[in-house]
């Protein structure tokens, strides 16, 4: 079966990213995503994106990818302005995959959300991450692939 099973009934791709550009699904497929919920308003956020900075480009060839989603839910140049205020490195995607991995709402940021290679949510962190301690957190979890 496989991570194409959840995506199966999906669309081809999961919307677009801060720069316009369709995701198509088949860049997620096979890997660990690390979705983390930020906002421009959110102090935590800030400081922790230099991190996820960090573990994007750590991880990049080894299986996982990093994406972030605006918890306000800003569209177009909003997102595109909003993402290079932040320094954001990673995808952003600017709509929300909440309903695609059955991610539950959370009120307080940052959250972070830590899914499988078939799509299946592992970890909700609530708080401020670091590169070092999400890695940790990855490895821990292949183990058990």
């Amino acid at each position: 079966m496989g991570a194409s099973l959840f995506l199966a009934g999906c669309s081809d791709d999961v919307g677009v990213d801060q720069h316009g550009q369709k995701v198509a699904v088949e860049r997620l497929e096979g890997q660990w995503l690390v979705i983390n919920y930020w906002a421009e308003w959110c102090a935590p956020c800030r400081t922790e994106i230099p991190e996820l900075n960090a573990l994007a480009e750590q991880q990049k060839d080894k299986g996982v990818k990093v994406l972030g989603v605006n918890f306000d839910g800003l569209q177009g140049e909003e997102l595109s302005d909003a993402v290079d205020k932040m320094g954001i490195r990673f995808t952003v995607l600017a709509e929300d995959p909440a309903a695609r991995f059955e991610l539950p709402r959370s009120e307080a940021l940052p959250v972070t959300y830590i899914i499988d290679t078939q799509g299946k949510v592992r970890e909700r962190l609530m708080g401020e991450q670091d590169a070092a301690g999400l890695t940790a957190r990855l490895a821990s979890l292949r183990k058990g692939e």
